[in-house]
């Protein structure tokens, strides 16, 4: 059972990021405040999750959270500032647009960038061990990955529809083929540099 929160006393958003790691399409970050004493079985690091558990569990968000928001930055800003800078910035996005102003943040992961001098907590695979984090990990995700498989009918032949821009073996058969789209991030290694050279 995941925790409901850190501080019983405070006013918790939670905060998680998704896409970090992908050749292609934005960063996107949510911040979920939920009610005090939260349970739900089923909520989990949507890493976890099934498809289907996910879309269930994104309803029972939106219905439930007394406050939630999503917010990304594109590819281009993302080779711009890069992708760290670019996963605060998602954040902080994010808690901007929360019609309830959080007390405490729990944020996802080792590192984050200090927002309006709010109190955080930084906690590694914190989508597996608080609520609000898992739930924002949700929202991040459905929203993200319903994106990329739009994008996937624009741009077809690099499986975005199935790998939603992560570097898999078809999404880099794509690059190869194809070349890239304005989506990628041309700051990434889209391809190994061993295929680069073998290629030249």
């Amino acid at each position: 059972m995941l925790l409901s929160s850190f501080t019983p006393d405070l006013i918790e958003a939670g905060c998680d990021e998704v896409g970090r790691g992908c050749l292609a399409g934005p960063v996107v970050a949510a911040a979920v405040i939920l009610p005090k004493h939260y349970q739900h079985e089923l909520l989990n690091d949507s890493k976890q999750l099934t498809r289907d558990e996910r879309l269930l569990l994104k309803a029972e968000i939106v219905e439930h959270a007394l406050a939630w928001s999503i917010a990304e930055v594109s590819n281009n800003e993302i080779d711009e500032i890069n992708i760290l800078n670019a996963s605060f910035k998602a954040m902080h996005l994010a808690l901007d647009q929360l019609v309830i102003r959080p007390e405490f943040l729990l944020i996802d992961g080792n590192r984050f960038k200090p927002y309006r001098e709010l109190p955080f907590e930084c906690v590694v695979k914190g989508d597996a061990v608080y609520l609000s984090i898992a739930a924002a990990s949700v929202l991040a995700k459905t929203y993200r990955d319903e994106q990329m498989e739009k994008w996937a009918l624009e741009f077809p032949g690099y499986s975005w529809e199935t790998n939603v821009g992560y570097p898999t073996e078809e999404h880099r058969d794509g690059i190869k083929k194809l070349g890239i789209t304005p989506l990628h991030r041309r700051s990434f290694q889209l391809l190994p540099s061993q295929l680069e050279l073998f290629e030249e």
